[in-house]
């Protein structure tokens, strides 16, 4: 079976959600600890291309880090791109989770059934194992 990279905060019911479900399909994963081994500039850069998104589309902004830097209010445009990704960086907590990004090069935020069946059936486990 292929496998999948999973940005996985163990302390987010939606992250063990996610590898509950791609157990029980029998999908092969890898675990990133991205709190611990944060993403780089470029790795965020890529993640957004494969979710086809924009930093503030995968940005926490109820978080406190995001709430003390007044991120609800900052401009969204491609001018002000580095610096929610630059933000999402130094406090990966920023970065919503699970993501999921598959051996087909594309990625999905696996935070819906849909989006955990997709990934299912794109990494070509077993669905319907609800």
């Amino acid at each position: 079976m292929s496998g999948m990279e999973i940005w996985n905060n163990p302390a987010c019911s939606k992250s063990a959600c996610a590898r509950s479900v791609l157990d029980e399909a029998g999908v092969g994963y890898q675990v990133r600890p991205y709190l611990d081994q944060p993403p780089t500039v470029e790795e965020l850069v890529e993640v957004l291309r494969r979710l086809d998104a924009r930093p503030w589309d995968i940005c926490r902004l109820q978080e406190p880090a995001a709430v003390s830097r007044g991120m609800a209010d900052w401009p969204r445009d491609t001018a002000t791109e580095p610096r929610w990704i630059e933000a999402m960086v130094a406090s990966p907590e920023l970065i919503q989770r699970p993501i999921l990004l598959l051996d087909d090069g594309s990625a999905l935020v696996g935070r819906t059934p849909e989006a955990l069946d997709e990934a299912v059936r794109r990494a070509g486990g077993a669905t319907g194992t609800a």
